[in-house]
């Protein structure tokens, strides 16, 4: 069991999440600051990876091709609600030694948990919904896979996350930093190819009060912010940092919290410009062509040839979207075992695990993809992004409170313009959710 910082929890006791990997990797404090920080380097990574992920590519694709360069700054603005929020985890980790599912449970009634939990896996399953489409789709575009039979076969990457986590966590986190470099790279050779116009590129990230009179604008906003900010990440996050074999004195704690943080902010920098990069490429090559309705994925992959003028850009597309399919999967994996495991203590083998949550998040794809076909799948993974933005406050909401507590964060609290900065994004986030329920409810 890991050492709690008060004995202000409702409910103490029990193993931590992911126990097999929990302070397997090692901070000495024998070694100099830059080593002991290069020991934090990895979660933040993990949790990076949801800023894109399939659901990420339908929003920014649509979002770009329908409204250009306009919708940047939301992506800007979910990026910096997510690496506070992300802070927040870390620090609820250190602080209480436990992670958000399993402080939830630790704090609230168990109704009240039991909501939560249904709730934390709304959200896991929304996730896997986008990734199967994702992983589908980019087998489809690489190697003419059917959809239909790859979202059957998206099924079988539970075997290599298995292999994975047999090898050691870091073995984990080298395999998703090495896809997240090819998908980089892979926007990177393609931005140049689509030659943005930089000016409106950066006017873009200014502000409008469009986003929020447009409810169709709107509509791709909150998913935007669904596939930035995501509520699995949270979890996820305030599990992996406790992989790292940090001490329990105030110092080793304070150090810890610093080094999670700035591992987390890095990686989140670097996933806001493959995030963007999606919007930006949807950009220069649709909006400004007159092509703005971009059904989906596979659309947007066969458009790309003719209008980048180069054979090269539909298949670094593809790759990067399978890249980001195969990561997902990694992370949503260890998400829907942190939340099953930290909510209602149940440890179920990983296999069974991933194999309940793809068959649930298959059901919907399989039944979408085979009976409206491409263009079904692009609904649903923008769909996916909104309904995860709809869970967000369940997650946001706990993680604020538990943090902003003395009782039980002790000396490792938040400072208070902490607090208020993160009460400001839940707030603003469970508004924008209320007014998009507003406009469904408006137009019928």
């Amino acid at each position: 069991m890991p050492p709690s910082s008060t004995k202000a929890w409702r409910t103490e006791g029990g193993d931590p999440s992911l126990v097999d990997v929990y302070r397997s990797v090692p901070v000495s404090d024998k070694h100099s600051a830059w080593r002991r920080a290069a020991a934090f380097f990895g979660p933040g990574y993990l949790v990076a990876v949801g800023y894109m992920d399939p659901g990420n590519w339908a929003t920014s694709l649509a979002g770009g091709s329908r409204f250009g360069y306009t919708l940047l700054v939301v992506a800007l603005v979910s990026n910096i609600m997510a690496i506070i929020l992300q802070s927040l985890c870390a620090r609820l980790a250190i602080g209480s030694g436990r992670d958000l599912a399993r402080a939830c449970r630790d704090a609230f009634p168990r109704a009240v948990g039991f909501v939560l939990w249904l709730m934390a896996e709304v959200a896991i399953i929304a996730t896997d919904i986008a990734e199967v489409i994702g992983t589908a789709t980019g087998l489809n575009l690489l190697f003419g896979i059917p959809l239909e039979l790859g979202v059957v076969v998206t099924a079988l990457d539970v075997f290599l996350i298995l292999y994975l986590q047999k090898l050691g966590f870091r073995w984990v986190e080298a395999f998703v930093i090495a896809l997240l470099a090819v998908i980089a790279a892979c926007f990177m050779i393609q931005i140049g190819l689509a030659d943005p116009n930089w000016g409106e590129l950066i006017r873009g990230f200014a502000p409008t009060t469009e986003i929020l009179t447009n409810p169709e604008m709107l509509y791709l906003a909150l998913g935007i912010l669904g596939a930035t900010v995501m509520p699995h990440n949270l979890y996820l996050h305030s599990a992996i940092v406790q992989t790292r074999a940090y001490g329990e004195s105030p110092f080793e704690k304070r150090e810890a919290l610093k080094f999670a943080t700035i591992d987390s902010t890095v990686a989140l920098m670097f996933a806001l410009l493959v995030n963007a990069a999606i919007l930006i490429l949807a950009a220069a090559t649709f909006h400004t062509t007159g092509q703005i309705e971009i059904a989906g994925i596979g659309e947007a992959h066969a458009l790309l040839a003719p209008m980048l003028g180069a054979a090269v850009a539909p298949t670094l597309f593809a790759v990067a979207l399978l890249c980001s399919g195969i990561n997902s999967t990694v992370t949503a994996t260890l998400a829907g075992q942190i939340v099953m495991e930290g909510f209602l203590r149940i440890r179920v083998a990983p296999w069974l695990r991933r194999l309940i949550t793809r068959l649930i998040a298959i059901l919907p794809a399989a039944l979408v993809t085979i009976w409206y076909g491409e263009s079904g799948t692009a609904h649903l993974l923008i769909l996916s992004q909104v309904v995860l933005s709809l869970q967000l406050s369940f997650a946001v909401v706990p993680l604020v409170m538990f943090t902003a507590d003395r009782t039980k964060m002790g000396e490792m609290v938040a400072p208070v313009w902490l607090i208020m900065v993160s009460g400001l994004i839940a707030i603003v986030i469970a508004g924008l959710n209320m007014k998009l329920l507003w406009d469904f409810a408006i137009r019928g």
